[in-house]
């Protein structure tokens, strides 16, 4: 198993095995393979993604839940929930904001499921009223900094049906400028203007089609 991180525009697997992909980038100049945990290890896994001449880092362990906690212990956690919204057309919902296509998504707040969370942020981003909420598609995570705090998102994508007569409002308080339905055709060109975490979501998407 292996969780994949998007930290620092580069990306960090943690993984207690090696699968075909992990092979093969392990080979890969740009790539960092550190096969020790403690406490210098993580720092160092950290270190070297700041260097322009990395860009893949792989960490393995045999206990990946022990491994995620180290390297989580090293941030501060922020849970959100999203949907990866289709319609009668198969068209996919995406939204503009700050420069970037994405999906919507929000925090979560206090004594709300994920589940709960990811609705609620998808009716409020959208102005959806209608959602059908199915099952997670997918748990992204990405790392940034918000002042002085290390942050780490944990994203849980949910894949909804909406229709689409329903009128699309954009929150524009939380700067979305647009929202599209996006034909299956069109959403490689869409994917190449979005974050790598939402090219992910994207892609897992694609491959259930």
């Amino acid at each position: 198993m292996q969780i994949k991180i998007h930290i620092h525009n580069k990306v960090l697997y943690l993984c207690d095995s090696l699968n075909e992909l992990l092979q093969e980038l392990l080979h890969h100049p740009k790539t960092i393979f550190i096969d020790e945990l403690d406490t210098h290890s993580v720092k160092a896994m950290l270190h070297e993604l700041t260097l322009p001449g990395i860009s893949t880092g792989i960490f393995q362990h045999k206990d990946l839940k022990q491994l995620k906690k180290a390297f989580f212990r090293k941030f501060e956690l922020i849970r959100a929930g999203g949907g990866l919204v289709t319609n009668e057309r198969n068209e996919v919902l995406m939204i503009f904001r700050r420069g970037f296509w994405d999906l919507p998504k929000g925090k979560l707040d206090e004594g709300e499921t994920i589940e709960e969370c990811a609705v609620r942020e998808v009716q409020e981003e959208t102005g959806l009223i209608k959602l059908e909420r199915g099952p997670l598609l997918l748990t992204t995570y990405h790392t940034y900094e918000q002042g002085t705090h290390q942050i780490i998102k944990e994203s849980c994508w949910f894949k909804m049906k909406a229709t689409a007569a329903e009128i699309l409002i954009p929150q524009t308080e939380e700067d979305i400028e647009q929202i599209e339905w996006v034909p299956v055709t069109a959403v490689s060109a869409y994917k190449a203007k979005a974050y790598a975490a939402i090219a992910d979501v994207l892609d897992a998407w694609a491959l259930q089609q």
